[in-house]
C-alpha cells in the first residue's frame, strides 16, 4: 500500500458541501461520485437533512453509515475549508480533495486560508490534494472525483496523467479517449499544498496497471525529489513530459551561462536526464504516450527505423520528419532489397523508405522483410484505407514482425478512427497523420536512448581542493581548477608594475595583463584586460590605461582557437546545474547551451557537445583540430565534482579555448562561494 492509497483507492467517501440543488458544485460532485461502488456520505453543515441522507458533520454521517470515510471531498468555500478538514481528520478521514479556489493563487486572505490548511496537514497527517483543482479520475475503480461533465464515461486503460492543472488533466483524459486510449489515473494537482508530482509518481511506480505516464509541469518546486521519482518510475514504465514556460526567462545566474539557462530549460534538462521523453505540446504528449503505452523498446542508443509506405508522398513526409529530428532511417542490406524486389513492382523504391506503389496483400510480407533487416528496430507503415485493394488492418495485424510496428492510417474519418482503435487493441500504435506518426516513433526512440543513458554510471565526486575563505580572485580560482586537472595558462601574480615587467621578462611575449580583484567579475567591462603585450613599452602603455587594482596578473597568451564557455551553478530548485556553450557572443545571441544536473555520467558529459548548434566549430570544421572530447569531458566532470562541495555557489570558465593539439585551457575563471549562513542545508533533493 502506498501513502496515497486512501486518496486514490478509498473504501468510503464523504462530500463536504453536498447538495441536492442542481447547479451547485456539491451537487455536481455528488452526482459524479454516484458510480463509486462504496458508500458516499453527504455532509452539509448549513442544511442538514438526515432523512434525505445529509448530515451536519462527518462524524454523524460516519455513525449513520457505520463506516468512516477514507477520503473527504470538499466543495465548500476556502475560508471554511481548514476547520472542516480538521474535523474530518478527527472523524477518521485520512485524505482530502480540496476543489475550491480562493487560496494562495488568489493572494490576500487566500494565502492565510492556505496556511491554515497546511497547519491541518501538519497537525493531523491527513493527505490533501489541491486546493484549487477539479479533482482526479480513476475509471477502473469507477471513481470520478470531478465536477466536469462526461468524465464518468471515460474508459479505464493503461495511461496515467499527472497534471499541474485540473483543466489540463481533464483535457488530456478526453484527448486520450479520442485516441482510443483508456485512463488508469488522472490527477490535477492544483496548488500542490501537500500532494505533489513526486508523490503521485511514486504512487504510480507501485501500480502494475500503469503502462505509461503523461506528466504536465508548470512549476517544479520539488527539484531533485521530482527527478528521483521520474527516474524510479522509468525503470518500469515510460514517462512523457510537457513543461510549460518556454517564454519565461528566469534569473538563473549573474554569469553568461546563467543568463542563458531559463527555468524552463533547467526543468526540461532535469526531466530528460531522469529518463523522461520530452514533448512540446499537448498533441504530441497524447501521441507519444499512446505509442509508449503499447510498445516499449529495449535500451538502445540509436534505434534504426524502417519505413514502408503504400503512398509515396505521405511516406516521404514521415521519413523527412524523422530524419530532421535526428532519427536514423538507415539503408537496407542487399539481402532485404533482393527479397523486396521479388515482392514488389519493378518501379518502386526499395531502400528505406520502401514504396509498395499501392496497398496490396503483399504488404504483410513486405513489412515482415523490412522488420527482419539487421539495421531496423522499429517498422513504421503508412497506408490509406482502400478496402477494395486490401484490408489494411488485417494485413498489419497478421504481420509476424521481428520489430514493433507503428502504423499511420488515413481515410474516411469514422473508418480511420475505427481502424486506429482496432490496431491499438492489437498492440500496434496507430496515428492519423505522418506528423503524428513521427511523434510516436520519436517517442519510442527517445525512451530507448534514455534507458541507455540511465544505464551509465554516474561519476562520483572526486576529492575537491581545499577552498580558500572569502572572495576568490581569478588566480586563486585557476589554482582550484588546476588542482582538478584542468589546464590553465602559466601566470604570475604581481604586486606592482615592476613585478609585472619582471614577469614579462620571465614569460616572454606575448602576454595578457589583467587587474586582479575578487570584487570585479567582468574585468573587460572596466578596461581591466590588455592582450598581446610583447614589449616593456607596450606594458607601460597598458598599465597606464588600466584601472587601479590591488594586484596584477600576467600570463602567457594561448594560441588562437575556438572558444567554449563552461560553468556550474547552484540552481535554487534543482541544485548544481552544469552548462556548456559556445564561447563569446555566440552563446548569448544563439542561446547555444547544453545543460545537465550534477553529478552526471561520463556518457552525459560526452553528449553535451553534440547538442550545441555550433558543434561543428569544435569538431574539426574547415580543417581545424577537433577538440579532445576526453579532455573536454574531464573539464565538465571536474566542475560537476566541484559543485558537490556545498561551499561552492558558482564556477565559470569563459572562455575555455581549444588549443591546436585539441586540449583545452581555461583562459578566465570565476569562482563564487556561498554565504556560510546558507551552507547548513542542501539544495532541494
Amino acid at each position: 500500500m502506498t501513502a496515497l492509497e486512501t486518496l486514490f483507492a478509498p473504501r468510503a467517501i464523504a462530500v463536504l458541501g453536498a447538495s441536492a440543488t442542481p447547479g451547485k458544485l456539491g451537487a455536481a460532485m455528488t452526482d459524479s461520485l454516484a458510480s463509486f461502488p462504496g458508500p458516499v456520505l453527504k455532509v452539509n453543515a448549513g442544511r442538514p437533512d438526515p432523512g434525505r441522507g445529509f448530515f451536519p458533520t462527518v462524524a454523524e454521517a460516519a455513525a449513520a453509515h457505520g463506516i468512516a470515510p477514507d477520503l473527504v471531498v470538499t466543495c465548500i468555500p476556502a475560508a471554511a475549508t481548514a476547520g472542516a478538514v480538521r474535523d474530518a481528520a478527527g472523524a477518521g478521514a485520512r485524505a482530502a480533495l480540496v476543489c475550491a479556489g480562493g487560496f494562495a493563487e488568489a493572494g490576500g486572505d487566500g494565502a492565510l486560508h492556505q496556511q491554515a490548511l497546511a497547519e491541518v496537514v501538519r497537525d493531523t497527517g491527513i493527505r490533501v490534494l489541491g486546493p484549487n483543482t477539479s479533482g482526479f479520475l480513476a475509471p477502473h475503480r469507477r471513481l470520478t472525483a470531478s465536477f466536469v461533465p462526461g468524465v464518468a464515461d471515460l474508459e479505464p486503460g493503461p495511461v496515467a496523467v499527472v497534471a499541474a492543472s485540473g483543466g489540463v488533466n481533464h483535457a488530456l483524459a478526453f484527448a486520450l479517449a479520442e485516441a482510443g486510449v483508456g485512463l488508469r489515473l488522472g490527477v490535477g494537482l492544483g496548488n500542490s499544498l501537500d500532494v505533489t508530482q513526486a508523490d503521485v509518481l511514486n504512487h504510480l511506480a507501485e501500480d502494475d496497471g500503469v503502462r505509461a505516464v503523461a506528466l504536465h509541469v508548470e512549476t517544479a518546486a520539488e527539484g531533485r525529489r521530482l527527478t528521483e521519482a521520474v527516474r524510479r518510475l522509468t525503470d518500469r514504465v515510460p514517462v512523457v513530459a510537457l513543461v510549460v514556460g518556454r517564454s519565461d526567462i528566469g534569473d538563473f545566474a549573474r554569469s553568461h551561462t546563467g543568463a542563458l539557462a531559463t527555468s524552463w530549460r533547467v526543468t526540461r534538462t532535469a526531466l530528460r536526464q531522469a529518463g523522461a521523453v520530452l514533448v512540446d505540446d499537448e498533441r504530441d504528449l497524447v501521441d507519444a504516450v499512446t505509442a509508449l503505452s503499447r510498445v516499449r523498446l529495449s535500451a538502445n542508443p540509436r534505434p534504426g527505423i524502417g519505413v514502408v509506405t503504400a503512398q509515396a508522398g505521405p511516406g516521404l513526409l514521415l521519413t523527412d520528419d524523422l530524419r530532421s529530428h535526428g532519427i536514423q532511417v538507415p539503408p537496407l542490406v542487399e539481402r532485404t532489397v533482393k527479397e523486396l524486389r521479388e515482392l514488389l513492382p519493378a518501379l518502386t523504391y526499395l531502400n528505406n523508405p520502401v514504396d509498395t506503389g499501392r496497398p496490396s496483400p503483399a504488404l504483410t510480407q513486405v513489412v515482415e522483410r523490412v522488420s527482419e533487416d539487421p539495421g531496423i528496430d522499429v517498422t513504421a507503415v503508412y497506408g490509406l484505407l482502400e478496402p477494395t485493394a486490401v484490408d489494411l488492418p488485417a494485413v498489419l495485424a497478421a504481420a509476424r514482425t521481428t520489430t514493433p510496428l507503428v502504423a499511420v492510417v488515413g481515410g474516411p474519418v469514422e473508418q480511420a478512427r475505427r481502424t486506429r482503435r482496432e490496431l491499438g487493441e492489437a498492440g500496434i500504435p496507430c496515428a492519423a497523420t505522418p506528423a503524428s506518426g513521427s511523434v510516436m516513433v520519436r517517442a519510442l526512440v527517445e525512451d530507448a536512448a534514455a534507458r541507455t543513458r540511465l544505464e551509465a554510471n554516474v561519476v562520483a565526486a572526486s576529492d575537491t581542493p581545499t577552498l580558500p575563505p572569502g572572495p576568490v580572485d581569478e588566480h586563486t580560482a585557476k589554482d582550484v581548477l588546476a588542482d582538478l586537472g584542468i589546464r590553465t595558462p602559466v601566470r604570475r601574480v604581481c604586486a606592482d608594475p615592476a613585478a609585472a615587467h619582471a614577469a614579462l621578462d620571465e614569460l616572454g611575449g606575448p602576454v595578457v595583463v589583467k587587474i586582479l580583484d575578487a570584487e570585479i567579475l567582468h574585468k573587460t567591462e572596466v578596461g581591466g584586460v590588455r592582450v598581446g603585450i610583447r614589449t616593456h613599452e607596450e606594458l607601460d602603455d597598458a598599465l597606464a590605461r588600466m584601472p587601479a587594482s590591488p594586484a596584477l596578473l600576467v600570463e602567457q597568451m594561448a594560441p588562437a582557437g575556438p572558444e567554449l564557455i563552461v560553468g556550474v551553478r547552484r540552481d535554487p530548485v534543482f541544485g548544481p546545474v552544469l552548462a556548456l556553450g559556445a564561447g563569446g557572443t555566440a552563446a548569448e545571441i544563439l542561446g547555444d547551451v547544453s545543460l545537465r544536473l550534477a553529478p552526471l555520467s561520463a556518457h552525459e558529459a560526452h553528449a553535451m557537445l553534440d547538442e550545441l548548434a555550433t558543434r561543428a566549430m569544435f569538431l574539426g570544421a574547415r580543417g581545424a583540430t577537433p577538440v579532445d572530447r576526453a579532455r573536454l569531458a574531464h573539464v565538465l566532470l571536474a566542475l560537476a565534482s566541484l559543485a558537490a562541495d556545498n561551499a561552492v555557489a558558482e564556477c565559470e570558465i569563459n572562455p575555455l579555448r581549444v588549443l591546436p593539439d585539441g586540449d583545452v585551457v581555461a583562459l578566465d575563471a570565476v569562482l563564487l562561494l556561498r554565504d556560510p549562513r546558507d551552507q547548513g542545508g542542501s539544495d532541494d533533493a
